[in-house]
């Protein structure tokens, strides 16, 4: 039997992560290790207990003393320098462009709502354990469309496959959403790793969404 995901949740608000652990352990693929209530102890936990996922808040209120820190992103890029391979979900009730995108290019896995639906967020959960990226489809919807003059061109296979790999699908989930051999995705994600100049699925998603690439149109 696979051991479950541990994850670690990162929220100031008591009632929030009591209410999360329930959910989340309600899924026997999951376990939740720890709890902090303050960006800066979420990632000296992170640090310390390797779990593999981290579920951050965007917004946290600063200790007494107005000291540490305040934003969720900055956790972020801090995990980012000191435990370059651990995945953070943000879940958070702002929704804004901007914040996605701050956060994504911090070098967040994920992005959900706290008001979405729980398969949102296991979903997220579970890709970013694997290397995925998952966005809440609220966030997706809210970026179609606001595409840059300076986007690279994509072809609209290559934005369905984006669209799809935003969501946390893997390669054989979006091969079969579009009817497509795993191969061919493959050769798709090439062309669009190229196009957008990065390496990997988190780069990818991260550069669509500031450049506004999830659109089909």
């Amino acid at each position: 039997m696979t051991a479950p995901l541990r994850l670690l949740i990162a929220d100031d608000h008591a009632v929030v992560r009591a209410g999360l652990r329930a959910l989340l352990e309600s899924e026997p693929d999951l376990e939740v290790i720890a709890e902090a209530s303050e960006a800066q102890e979420a990632v000296g936990l992170a640090v310390t207990l390797a779990p593999d996922v981290v579920l951050m808040d965007l917004r946290f209120e600063r200790a007494a003393g107005g000291l540490g820190m305040s934003d969720g992103v900055e956790a972020v890029r801090a995990l980012a320098a000191k435990a370059p391979d651990l995945p953070v979900v943000m879940l958070t009730s702002y929704s804004g462009r901007a914040d996605v995108v701050r956060a994504l290019e911090a070098g967040a896995r994920g992005y959900v709502l706290k008001a979405g639906p729980p398969e949102d967020l296991f979903r997220a959960v579970r890709g970013a354990a694997v290397g995925g990226m998952g966005l809440a489809p609220e966030i997706v919807g809210a970026l179609v469309g606001r595409v840059a003059c300076t986007a690279p061109e994509l072809t609209y296979r290559e934005r369905e496959v984006l669209r799809l790999m935003a969501d946390g699908q893997s390669n054989r989930a979006i091969a079969e959403s579009l009817f497509l051999s795993e191969a061919t995705i493959k050769t798709h994600l090439v062309r669009i790793y190229r196009k957008l100049g990065v390496d990997n699925r988190a780069a990818a998603v991260s550069v669509a969404v500031r450049k506004g690439l999830l659109g089909l149109t």
